[in-house]
């Protein structure tokens, strides 16, 4: 049995509390004060850089164990049979981890779940989400989106989110999505302004998502005639991403054509993505001052790896932009030009397509370097599809094609065409309308006829790289009007003459 020790009988002086209780007092708290003041040096050296925890680790475990062996010895001292059960097993220690369980510690992002580009309207009750996301998670997993608007007087709605993948896959580390919110009615009825909200799941766990603002519309911005014709512009081109050496000489000529070819209600949107250098920039220039020509810097698309410099997101994102801009948006390159057979104005062309969504149309292809050798011609001065005249005759072969779309009836699009719209798409246009594509002849510095041929050539077929060639001089019979109409339009652009060039003569 234990024993009781005898009472402290003396009292301090003036009446206070016996010594016994003093003593008893501080045995008590200073277990409680070297317990608090080790856990705060603990939190000190946790906070501060790796060089200073390594100098005070040894310290801070010191004042731990210090801490620990003081607040055992009432425990040593006394019965622990008297204590509850769980202090027992507290007191015993903690179970050793089992050596099998194997633990897996990730580590940073290797991909965004979802990285805007752009988010925009799509009528009254309806917006797109353009962006980039990782694509294993799209082609191994399930994620998901959902939508919600918060109005600015507190009151909101909600509803699913339809994804699409207009890339064909031909993503990599990322692949584009557009994520369409469509609610059941105009969520900014009234016009008092408010944002649109989207959480991004990583999976079926609806626990686990990002949730961010996409859109927001201020008190009063909200027009509902910029759904409805008459729209701004007859015409828009949505140009891909412009990468590269772009020669600015094929870059003047390009653009004083189709302002002519599309005539003065249209519009031209370029996205550089490090291909316009200062000198393609100042022969866009005038064109930008006259209203014709947006340029968009989107030179940070590099940080997230996609196909072509983000082609498809680029192209998604002007969609949906500029959606209700124009009657028809054209979506093809710079080295290409759109042309009408026949005698054909584009448009009656357009009307007779007025049915269809979409029209692709055919390419002829044509040779970037073979020119007649034809001395009476200055070729220095002279612009590339006034002198590449040589186009491959092969017959048969699928070739590549571009479009046009009407773009308030397509949800997403592509490089080619697109997959996601409302009506029908027509590709029996070669009678109607072509382009003549010069492929790689937007890179070439200075002279582009690389290789010359012998008159005969104009009256027969030349081979070239195993290849057929006919001449076809249509687009260089456009070529004084071209430059006719850019002098009037915008006055005389001059660029530097290149140097002298060797040209070799093809035999």
């Amino acid at each position: 049995m234990r024993k009781e020790s005898p009472p402290l009988s003396s009292s301090s002086p003036g009446g206070g509390p016996p010594i016994g209780k003093l003593i008893g007092s501080c045995f008590e708290k200073k277990p409680l004060f070297l317990t608090l003041l080790a856990i705060t040096f603990l939190m000190l050296a946790w906070n501060l850089p790796p060089y200073y925890q390594s100098l005070l680790s040894s310290s801070a475990c010191s004042a731990i164990a210090a801490a620990s062996n003081t607040t055992s010895l009432p425990l040593r001292a006394a019965d622990t049979s008297s204590m509850p059960l769980k202090q027992q097993k507290l007191s015993s220690g903690a179970p050793k981890p089992d050596p099998n369980k194997r633990v897996f510690q990730s580590y940073g992002n290797a991909a965004a779940l979802f990285v805007q580009m752009g988010a925009y309207r799509g009528g009254p009750k309806t917006f797109a989400v353009v962006g980039l996301a990782s694509k294993p998670i799209h082609v191994y997993g399930r994620p998901w989106f959902k939508c919600e608007w918060i109005s600015s007087n507190g009151s909101s709605i909600r509803a699913l989110a339809y994804k699409m993948l207009p890339d064909w896959g031909y993503g990599r580390v990322y692949t584009v999505v557009v994520v369409n919110c469509t609610f059941p009615v105009n969520p900014n009825h009234d016009n008092s302004g408010g944002k649109l909200t989207v959480n991004a799941y990583y999976g079926e766990n609806p626990r686990k998502f990002e949730k961010f603002t996409a859109l927001e519309e201020a008190p009063g911005s909200y027009n509902e005639s910029k759904f409805h014709p008459p729209y701004k512009y007859d015409y828009l081109y949505c140009g891909s991403s412009l990468y590269g050496n772009l020669s600015a000489s094929r870059i003047k000529e390009w653009m004083a054509y189709h302002a002519w070819f599309f005539g003065p209600k249209s519009h031209f949107v370029f996205h550089d993505a490090g291909g316009v250098s200062p000198e393609a920039r100042a022969v866009l220039e005038p064109w930008v001052q006259a209203g014709r020509v947006t340029v968009q810097d989107i030179k940070g698309q590099a940080e997230f790896d996609g196909y072509y410099y983000n082609q498809f997101l680029v192209v998604n994102d002007c969609l949906h932009k500029y959606r209700y801009a124009a009657n028809w948006t054209f979506y093809f390159d710079v080295d290409e030009y759109i042309y009408l057979p026949r005698g054909n104005t584009l448009e009656s062309v357009l009307n007779e397509f007025s049915d269809y969504t979409q029209f692709t149309i055919e390419q002829n292809p044509m040779s970037s370097a073979l020119c007649l050798n034809d001395s009476t011609q200055h070729y220095s001065r002279q612009w590339g599809f006034e002198k590449l005249l040589f186009r491959d005759s092969r017959t048969g072969l699928r070739r590549d094609r571009k479009y046009a779309i009407q773009a308030k009836q397509a949800y997403a699009t592509g490089v080619h065409m697109s997959e996601n719209v409302a009506g029908k798409t027509l590709h029996k246009t070669e009678d109607k309308i072509r382009y003549y594509h010069y492929h790689n002849s937007i890179t070439v510095p200075g002279e582009v006829c690389r290789e010359l041929v012998p008159m005969s050539a104009k009256n027969n077929v030349t081979m070239y790289n195993n290849l057929p060639y006919v001449v076809d001089d249509n687009m260089k019979k456009l070529a004084d009007t071209i430059k006719e109409f850019e002098r009037k339009t915008i006055g005389d652009v001059q660029l530097p003459r290149p140097g002298h060039i060797s040209i070799p003569r093809h035999t």
